[in-house]
């Protein structure tokens, strides 16, 4: 029997960056109609869920294919919600309302407006084949090691933010001989259940590289807005840029 994949787009009324960021208007839509739109055009995705605090939203979500069958808790909504609360939330839902679990989910920010379907698959495809993995996690080549990075103590003084076993002084070496870092970047994360409600984690014990090779277009703040909107229109016409294997120059 195939897997059963449900997308999750958490989308909550309230923003500090810009107010009612969800609904912002970029090139003639709102911003969650872009994410709404690349799991359903997704061909892994079997159902699309928004959980929102907000009715305005829910209904929007609606509008563009998405489902919104419930209003997510004012506590499960705050600035400092972790994303753990509004997965819990939505297992329980189903639980509560006699439903089976999706045996895989696609965890789809909102603020990322520029994705392409095909790496969507790509995560579906790869946790799917590694039945032993809880997670799917995008992650791009880090430009700056955190084996250079300081931190301030307490006292005023610089103390290493990271050591590496058997090298005295790493933040002293060459960048060239330290282990390569990535870094999450919320592109797209496909999570099981299980490593939710029965490990209580995001990612559970065993969690997968799916590398993404793409600039990241997050809208947080206004001026984040423009760039946006110039990738979604190179997205459309076929020439957005693509990073080289070294995360740092456009191909």
């Amino acid at each position: 029997m195939p897997d059963i994949v449900t997308a999750l787009i958490p989308a909550r009324g309230g923003s500090k960056g810009i107010p009612r960021k969800n609904l912002l208007q970029l090139l003639g839509k709102p911003l969650i109609s872009y994410t709404i739109k690349h799991a359903l055009d997704s061909s892994r995705i079997d159902r699309v869920i928004v959980s929102t605090d907000d009715p305005e939203i829910a209904e929007v979500s609606r509008q563009y294919g998405a489902e919104a069958p419930f209003l997510r808790p004012d506590e499960f909504a705050r600035d400092g919600s972790p994303d753990i609360d509004v997965f819990r939330h939505y297992f329980n839902w189903i639980r509560e309302n006699g439903e089976s679990l999706p045996d895989m989910v696609v965890h789809l920010r909102p603020t990322n407006p520029v994705r392409r379907i095909e790496l969507i698959d790509d995560a579906v495809d790869l946790l799917a084949h590694h039945p032993e993995a809880d997670a799917v996690r995008s992650v791009t080549l880090a430009e700056q090691t955190p084996y250079k990075m300081w931190r301030i103590d307490a006292d005023g003084t610089l103390k290493p933010l990271l050591r590496l076993e058997g090298v005295k002084d790493c933040q002293s070496i060459p960048r060239q001989r330290l282990p390569i870092v990535y870094w999450q970047n919320g592109y797209v994360d496909v999570i099981r259940p299980r490593a939710v409600m029965e490990k209580n984690s995001m990612w559970g014990e065993v969690v997968l590289p799916l590398i993404v090779e793409e600039h990241m277009f997050e809208l947080d703040y206004p001026e984040n807005i423009p760039p946006c909107e110039a990738a979604l229109k190179r997205l459309q016409a076929g020439t957005l840029e693509r990073l080289d294997r070294s995360g740092r120059h456009p191909v």
